[in-house]
């Protein structure tokens, strides 16, 4: 399972979540998906996000083994 702070750092940032969506090349609905842990991105995406906060893509994602 894919945890996120994106939220966290994108309100931290003031940007909303179309903002974020405008500087990764995404669309909003990409935003919120991968907010809600329901989206996983491409490396690429995930790295354009971190770009845009200043932090690592491990700083922002974490990869936790779901429990059977």
């Amino acid at each position: 399972m894919l945890k996120t702070k994106i939220k966290e750092y994108r309100e931290k940032a003031g940007l909303k979540q179309s903002e974020l969506a405008e500087l990764v090349s995404a669309r909003r609905e990409t935003i919120v998906h991968l907010e809600n842990g329901r989206y996983n991105p491409s490396l690429k995406l995930a790295m354009d996000i971190a770009h845009v906060f200043h932090v690592t893509v491990e700083e922002l994602f974490e990869f936790t083994e779901e429990e059977s």
